[in-house]
């Protein structure tokens, strides 16, 4: 039993340290061999768990994998292969989609998920390694910003959940810029009270929201 507990609290550091290096990423951002990877981790370190006769190492491969992934440019590249560009000073690169075995169909549904809806609309495409698009538009195409038009736009900071459920959030507090005497001063003035706030918004402009629980 004792041998179980210290296999089983060897994986489980080895593990969580694979994830941690990895990243905090959904799985739609991972590489397809990383997923594989995540995948597989919980399965294959299981075994070595469940049967002492095992060696612990077998259940350290994938977390081995998921560390080269990070660390290791050139194993990274034999394992998810290099960004490809499918159009190209608004050119269509046949042959790029033939070998990435992407249909017409399959371009339009990504692009039209990137907000374009038309291929002569498009500059540069991208295929990145995770299967995403990377998309540029034509200069004629693009949204103008404030610098283009020459506005000049306040910049009021990020407006962050200070308030969650009754409970003050610390860390958001002092990134607004603000302190809870503060904040108590505008729930005062709104009548209202902290344990009574669903949430409550704040930006270092001191515009605020707040939500009152039903």
């Amino acid at each position: 039993m004792f041998v179980t507990i210290i296999r089983t609290l060897m994986l489980y550091a080895a593990i969580t340290l694979a994830v941690r290096i990895m990243g905090k990423r959904q799985l739609s951002d991972m590489q397809p061999s990383e997923l594989v990877v995540t995948l597989i981790i919980a399965d294959i370190a299981a075994i070595p768990m469940e049967d002492n006769s095992i060696s612990v190492v077998s259940g350290m491969i994938p977390i081995i994998v998921s560390i080269l992934m990070m660390k290791s440019t050139t194993f990274r590249k034999l394992a998810c292969g290099n960004p490809v560009m499918l159009i190209k000073d608004g050119k269509l690169l046949q042959d790029k989609m033939r070998s990435l075995r992407m249909t017409t169909e399959d371009l339009c549904v990504q692009l039209r998920q990137s907000g374009v809806f038309s291929l002569e609309d498009v500059q540069y495409c991208i295929a990145e390694t995770n299967g995403r698009l990377s998309v540029l538009q034509k200069p004629s195409k693009r949204n103008p910003s404030a610098e283009d038009m020459n506005i000049t736009i306040e910049d009021n900071g990020i407006e962050v959940v200070v308030i969650n459920d009754g409970k003050f959030l610390d860390a958001s507090i002092e990134l607004a810029q603000s302190t809870k005497d503060e904040l108590n001063k505008i729930l005062q003035k709104n009548n209202a009270t902290v344990e009574k706030v669903f949430i409550m918004t704040f930006d270092r402009d001191k515009n605020y929201n707040i939500i009152e629980k039903e």
